[in-house]
């Protein structure tokens, strides 16, 4: 299985990197294949401009999905969204590893989805959701909180995670084709002792060892 994993966080000694390290560990001792992209160190620009292609559809006026449908079109991408690109077409399994924040996704991340996610490439009229470009793929959101499960309930103080994770599973994931698998989420991991961490990367361990036969969630598409 090719796996491609994208990941946001700044601190290579964070718990978010110690979940990115676990996974590329057990997913290669496993035999898959795995593929990083590392944001920050990469210097990944998340910011969208005529810089994300070589061609160009109009030179007076800049409409990001019309250059996206352009550029797909002859081959019009700039090498870094051409990378990306290629990654995901290539993946069996993409897994984004980020920190929560502001009940969404870190900047450079947000940022990666809108350049390398291209219309006419990745997506177009009538070729979303069922029909998606990446209907044979799955994907699953690997994220930490500052806060605690109970406060992400449906009645806790910041509202139903499953709520905040809807636009990205369903609007971004789905949309594309696809098939979701459940979010594998840490909470209040500022809260943490060594104890719990070391619990917490075993298990998200044994889940990587026993993905391959997962069921996807989510999976009511239009």
């Amino acid at each position: 299985m090719n796996v491609f994993i994208v990941y946001a966080h700044a601190e290579p000694a964070s718990f978010n990197g110690a979940a990115l390290q676990t996974a590329v560990n057990t997913l290669s001792d496993a035999g898959h294949s795995v593929t990083v992209s590392n944001l920050y160190a990469m210097g990944f620009n998340p910011v969208s401009g005529r810089h994300n292609f070589t061609s160009e559809w109009d030179p007076d006026y800049f409409k990001q999905q019309a250059e996206e449908t352009h550029a797909s079109a002859i081959d019009g991408f700039s090498e870094d969204i051409e990378t990306e690109l290629a990654r995901v077409e290539a993946c069996d399994l993409m897994i984004w590893q980020f920190p929560l924040w502001w009940f969404g996704l870190p900047a450079i991340l947000k940022g990666w989805v809108d350049r390398v996610f291209a219309m006419g490439r990745v997506y177009e009229y009538g070729r979303i959701y069922k029909t998606g470009a990446f209907r044979n793929k799955r994907a699953l959101l690997s994220l930490t909180t500052g806060g605690h499960a109970a406060e992400f309930a449906r009645n806790g103080v910041y509202g139903d995670i499953d709520s905040m994770l809807w636009p990205i599973q369903h609007g971004i994931l789905q949309f594309t084709g696809f098939s979701v698998l459940a979010p594998h989420i840490v909470f209040g991991v500022p809260w943490l002792d060594d104890s719990a961490r070391i619990a917490a990367l075993a298990g998200w361990r044994m889940r990587l060892n026993a993905i391959e036969g997962e069921t996807p969630v989510n999976t009511v598409l239009l």
